[in-house]
């Protein structure tokens, strides 16, 4: 087997089951229930894209994928599983890993700002309904016809604070603007704001470059997003950071075509997060960027319990599907198991809504794609062994390792640099400095009553200095005078 076009996923009944390496960006399922060996099977096929050269970007929901980052160690079930698989090559090694961490305490910390996230996405994160995103909408029309820059939280709380007291002025450009709308707004992002997003939202920004490295070896770098807290405190934030993250990589790579193995793969563990109460318009986004990104050469895998978390339009573009058992409950779960049998590849010496419950740890029914893109008969499939440490690094491990990154002076110091909020403040600052005498005024050459939308605002960030962003404002001020801060 040439390892350099294709690499083995487990064999069955002896025989290597593998996928081709240029159908490897045509996606693919990870799919099982809790504790069937998902986890183990993500590390498996993160390390054989490694090999082959192709960056890895991995979302870890239960801290276990940093053991990537070092070499496994003998053990008898390994040596049992070696002899029931034939792995020419197999060696117990580590790979390339950079961590990262919204957070910033067990990685690099990953951030965007508020304009590169859009207002689609962060609709969807803030869980507007159709009033309030059309206030999203139209804060983010007029911050790019003022020219102000959205980076983070507190620019937009800024700008909604200024449109609310601006609303008459607005309402002939922007249309009408309801300051209960606003509110809406402005109490979830609050709410988002106590989740943890203030460290999201904020420079400097990841740059994809980062995300798509190969080692002195020829290795492709693993990045490993801890996602542990992440996924279980603010759900939404990860799953819109993971949608951001693909959007970034399908606006800003080029066209490629087909091509030999891709240029990375993206690992969306808990896939269910990213559809859960989405709106139609989002889950036609997802799909229209699945769909197309291929041709970027980027391969997405989404790891779930069930294959029905995916919706129809989605899952129908998955070529490699790896599903571990199904445990079966009650007449709902019956019917899943009926409905995923029927999805394969039928094999005619493998009754495969049987062998769904009957799979053991570490066993997968699998489906790879031909040379024509065509699924291939469902194999009941034995794990291969990862080759890096199953289960997580020690913290000194792990710190060690961020420490010695090449990536940690690059990101580990947030920049604030000038945004709408301190537009905002200066131009409200500017308001209240003396204007010239009477005379002088009476000289100037005679202009049209009609304000513009800039001179609205400049009077309306004056009005502001006794509202929520004056109060603002006032305290950023004070904080200077004394020292402290913002």
């Amino acid at each position: 087997m040439n390892q350099t076009t294709q690499f083995t996923i487990g064999a069955a009944e002896g025989i290597p089951v593998a996928q081709l390496a240029r159908m490897s960006n045509r996606h693919g399922l990870i799919a099982g229930a809790t504790g069937t060996g998902k986890t183990v099977t993500l590390q498996v096929l993160a390390e054989a894209f490694s090999r082959l050269g192709v960056p890895v970007f991995a979302a870890d929901i239960k801290g276990d994928l940093s053991g990537l980052a070092a070499a496994g160690r003998p053990h008898p079930k390994i040596d049992e599983r070696l002899a029931k698989i034939p792995l020419p090559g197999y060696q117990q090694r580590a790979y390339p890993v950079l961590f990262w961490d919204i957070f910033g305490v067990n990685g690099h910390p990953i951030r965007t700002t508020i304009s590169e996230m859009g207002p689609l996405l962060l609709a969807n994160l803030l869980d507007l309904n159709d009033t309030q995103t059309g206030i999203l909408y139209g804060c983010f029309k007029l911050a790019d016809d003022q020219g102000l820059l959205l980076l983070d939280l507190k620019d937009l709380r800024a700008l909604l604070s200024w449109m609310a007291d601006s609303a008459n002025e607005l309402r002939a450009t922007y249309g009408n603007i309801s300051s209960a709308s606003i509110g809406a707004v402005q109490r979830k992002l609050l709410i988002l704001e106590e989740q943890g997003a203030e460290h999201f939202f904020a420079e400097p920004a990841v740059q994809l470059s980062d995300l798509m490295q190969v080692d002195f070896s020829g290795n492709g770098v693993i990045s490993i997003l801890d996602a542990t807290t992440l996924a279980s405190l603010s759900p939404r934030v990860y799953a819109s950071f993971m949608l951001w993250l693909l959007s970034e990589l399908f606006e800003q790579l080029p066209e490629v075509g087909d091509i030999d193995k891709p240029k990375l793969v993206f690992f969306f563990d808990e896939a269910h997060l990213l559809f859960d109460q989405a709106p139609k318009a989002l889950v036609d986004k997802i799909g229209q960027v699945v769909r197309l990104i291929r041709s970027k050469g980027v391969g997405i895998y989404f790891i779930t319990q069930s294959p029905l978390d995916i919706p129809d339009e989605v899952l129908g573009q998955l070529g490699l599907k790896v599903q571990h058992a199904l445990r079966a409950f009650s007449p709902k779960d019956r019917k899943v198991i009926k409905s995923v049998a029927q999805s394969f590849a039928t094999n005619p010496a493998i009754d495969t809504e049987a062998a769904l419950t009957d799979l053991g740890i570490g066993e997968a029914l699998v489906s790879v794609l031909g040379d024509k893109a065509n699924p291939l008969p469902v194999q009941r499939t034995l794990i291969r062994p990862p080759e890096s440490q199953i289960g997580p690094l020690g913290q000194a491990e792990r710190q060690e390792r961020i420490s010695r990154s090449p990536l940690a002076s690059r990101y580990h110091t947030p920049i604030d640099r000038e945004s709408a909020y301190e537009m905002l403040k200066q131009k409200a600052l500017e308001v209240q400095t003396p204007q010239p005498s009477a005379a002088v005024t009476a000289r100037a050459p005679r202009t049209s009553n009609r304000q513009s939308v800039g001179e609205a605002m400049v009077k309306s960030a004056a009005r502001a200095v006794g509202s929520q962003l004056g109060r603002q404002i006032i305290r950023g001020i004070m904080g200077s005078i004394f020292g402290g801060k913002r």
